[in-house]
């Protein structure tokens, strides 16, 4: 399971949604082998007045933050991470200076998901990787 929030600027965020949802899934597919039929993004586009960040970012600071089921390496992660970096800058020319990802894993125990805990969900795909 892996649930997507992005935040940013309401300004600079709104006009990139869609192919930035694009972009995050694709790299999730990639690096964590995740079913194409499995997004779940959530956009959080913020007043410039209610969202502070250092001197150092501009407008375009975005905030991505992925809540994961726990059991992938770290190394798949790390690759998770590089592959939003490149991809998202190649893509949507966002500098890699304006985009923060963070990634949170819980047990799967921790999770509730169509009536059940999940740790009794059966996945159609695989978590350890």
């Amino acid at each position: 399971m892996a649930q997507v929030k992005i935040f940013g600027v309401n300004d600079r965020l709104q006009p990139i949604k869609r192919e930035l949802s694009d972009t995050i899934h694709a790299c999730i597919v990639e690096a964590l082998q995740y079913p194409v039929d499995k997004r779940f993004h959530r956009f959080f586009p913020m007043e410039r007045e209610d969202f502070f960040f250092p001197d150092d970012r501009t407008e375009a600071y975005t905030i991505i933050e992925i809540s994961l089921f726990e059991g992938r390496s770290k190394e798949t992660k790390k690759q998770l991470i590089r592959l939003l970096f490149e991809r998202i800058h190649r893509q949507l020319q966002l500098s890699p200076q304006d985009i923060e990802i963070t990634i949170f894993e819980t047990p799967t125990s921790n999770w509730g998901i169509r009536g059940v805990p999940g740790d009794e969900l059966q996945l159609t795909y695989q978590v350890n990787v």
